[in-house]
C-alpha cells in the first residue's frame, strides 16, 4: 500500500450522479491520499455542472461500501463511491 505518495482510486457515481457526470466510473490520482484530496482532484477534473451535481449536500459518500467523511485516508486500490440523496415517497 502506499503511504504519503501517490494512490489510484476507483470513483463509482450512481443514479442521477452518474448521468449528470457521464459516467459510472473513473480512475484518480488525487494529490493528497484523503477523501478530501480526492474531492479537490475530481473539482479539476469535472466541469462545472458535473462537480455542483457531485459535490451537493445532499450527496453521501462511501469508502469501500462505508459511508466516510472528508478527512478519511485513501489507498491504493480503494473504491470511492458518490451516493445521492434518497427519496421516497
Amino acid at each position: 500500500m502506499a503511504t504519503g505518495g501517490a494512490v489510484n482510486v476507483t470513483v463509482r457515481f450512481f443514479a442521477s450522479l452518474r448521468e449528470a457526470v457521464g459516467v459510472d466510473c473513473l480512475t484518480v490520482q488525487p494529490d493528497e491520499p484523503t477523501l478530501g484530496g480526492l474531492r479537490c482532484a475530481l473539482a479539476g477534473l469535472l466541469d462545472a455542472a458535473q462537480w455542483e451535481a457531485v459535490a451537493a449536500r445532499s450527496v453521501q459518500v462511501a469508502l469501500n461500501q462505508a459511508i466516510v467523511k472528508d478527512d478519511a485516508a485513501l489507498a491504493e486500490g480503494d473504491e470511492v463511491a458518490f451516493l445521492p440523496a434518497v427519496t421516497g415517497g
